[in-house]
């Protein structure tokens, strides 16, 4: 028998997003992308160290949810960015996505200054939009991860210097090795992109005292 046909089509979705404070009336936002089986709201609130009244939290959810505990249980459920299967289609639909958020949040007044705050899967995510989408991003920061693999860092290069880039990850992270992080420092100094890394004693995970730094 032949192989079947795999035809794609485009539908309508409902994305869902959290928010800290009132986006359009602060000047300056933060837009945080979960990792691996996070949701919205919970990265939201880890997010609060952030938050003040001429700054908000914005944190967009993953378009596709499963349970994280299994099929048993039922109970605790997870959002992800994409897989690798249909993964142009995946990102395209998750950068527009992000894209749509940020004009549906701001209304007819953009924010001054856009922070993108992307956590481990969160992290590929967010250097993806910053580069592939429409939205101006002035600040980058990816915690506990890397730019996107497959990014061609010299495609996007003049945009890369432009942004401020901060990379960050615990000491214990498992996810940031020396090694991983001394190959990333040099794929980056390859193209003369600068960034600033950082670290923090902790694993794989957020730690409010850096969300502070961030900001002082």
């Amino acid at each position: 028998m032949p192989d079947p046909t795999v035809h794609t089509l485009r539908v309508e979705r409902t994305a869902r997003v959290a928010t800290l404070g009132r986006p359009a009336t602060t000047s300056t936002w933060w837009v945080g992308l979960h990792g691996y089986g996070q949701l919205a709201p919970d990265f939201a609130q880890s997010l609060a160290p952030l938050a003040r009244p001429d700054r908000c939290v914005v944190a967009p959810e993953g378009l596709s949810r499963f349970y994280v505990d299994g099929m048993d249980t039922h109970e605790q459920v997870g959002a992800s960015w994409m897989t690798r299967e249909a993964r142009d289609a995946e990102i395209h639909d998750y950068v527009r996505a992000l894209d749509a958020t940020v004009r549906h949040l701001a209304g007819d007044d953009a924010p001054t200054t856009l922070c993108a705050l992307g956590f481990s899967q969160g992290a590929a995510t967010a250097s993806r939009w910053a580069l592939l989408g429409d939205t101006a991003v002035d600040r980058l920061v990816l915690w506990g991860g890397a730019p996107a693999h497959d990014l061609d860092l010299s495609e996007h290069v003049d945009r890369l210097r432009a942004l401020d880039l901060t990379l960050i990850a615990g000491t214990e992270d498992p996810y940031v090795t020396d090694e991983r992080r001394a190959a990333l420092q040099r794929r980056l100094q390859t193209h003369d992109i600068p960034a600033t890394f950082r670290s923090f004693d902790g694993g794989h995970q957020l730690d409010a005292a850096m969300l502070r730094t961030l900001t002082s």
